[in-house]
């Protein structure tokens, strides 16, 4: 990728924009596109027991106070997106793992999931610039409910996904219902949260789970294409875009129509509406000012 970037070595990207320090992940930021890979393939990407949980949220934040992000993509190196929570933290709750997330009393378990992985569907929820999942291999459990956190998801066509929880003896702890009922709708949720069975990239497709199947070599420069035709758009406006989508889900249309009332008086008085619909009448390319 071209561009100015942001790497684990580097603190500052070249817009003088303060990255954050991850552990387990790496960062890369080019033509306003960010893109987040879990890098803990020897675990398959699991969510728990790695410092992933910390470096998406704050990648998050950081995304969120940068002028210099319209698009989030996250994606995996290796076999894996995510497989979700980590089995031998499960099976070894009140043993070997006896200060990990899955260990304590029903209280405790309960409050470790509060202040643990919960923070995920939290983060993604205050993000406000539009996101990418690239389900580059398994995304399984909490792995493939984070792909549904985004606002969409493509797959490699090797990539397998799931609710996997009841199959566990476990519910979809990280807000995986919610998730999936919207992308899907009441009954299809039902099925695959109940079932708990593994599917393939191409009915990821036909369920309207996933956007776009993709051959697996060339997963990552689709994404990008996608993220850069939306990073090409006017970055305050691309924002609030985001805004709406979200309001359209939870408000009613009055409370809707004042937002977008609201945001569009903020939109008519930036140059670069002014620079998009002189563009327009000019048949050139906009430069955008506002970042």
């Amino acid at each position: 990728m071209s561009g100015h970037k942001v790497n684990t070595q580097s603190g500052v990207a070249a817009s003088g924009s303060v990255k954050p320090l991850l552990m387990d992940a790496t960062l890369e930021l080019s033509n306003r596109v960010a893109v987040l890979t879990f890098n803990r393939d020897d675990v398959r990407n699991v969510l728990t027991g790695t410092g992933l949980v910390d470096d998406i949220e704050k990648t998050i934040q950081w995304v969120n106070q940068s002028r210099d992000v319209s698009v989030l993509v996250i994606t995996g190196a290796g076999k894996a997106f995510s497989a979700g929570g980590n089995l031998k933290e499960m099976l070894g709750r009140n043993t070997t793992h006896k200060d990990g997330p899955y260990s304590g009393t029903e209280e405790e378990v309960s409050q470790r999931y509060r202040e643990g992985i919960q923070r995920i569907p939290k983060a993604m929820e205050s993000l406000k610039v539009p996101s990418i999942a690239a389900f580059n291999g398994a995304a399984i459990g909490a792995g493939f409910d984070l792909g549904l956190m985004c606002d969409m998801t493509l797959a490699s066509e090797s990539a397998k996904m799931g609710e996997t929880f009841l199959s566990l003896g476990l519910i979809p702890g990280v807000g995986g219902a919610y998730w999936l009922t919207r992308r899907v709708g009441a009954q299809r949720a039902a099925e695959l949260a109940y079932t708990g069975r593994v599917f393939d990239a191409r009915e990821a497709l036909s369920m309207g789970i996933v956007l776009e199947v993709v051959k697996d070599e060339e997963l990552l420069k689709r994404t990008m294409v996608l993220a850069n035709a939306i990073a090409a758009q006017p970055p305050l406006a691309t924002r609030h875009s985001r805004t709406l989508l979200k309001s359209a889900l939870k408000d009613d249309l009055k409370t809707h129509l004042s937002l977008c009332a609201q945001l569009q008086g903020e939109c008519h008085n930036q140059e670069d509406h002014l620079e998009a619909v002189s563009a327009f009448l000019e048949k050139r390319k906009p430069n955008y000012l506002a970042k």
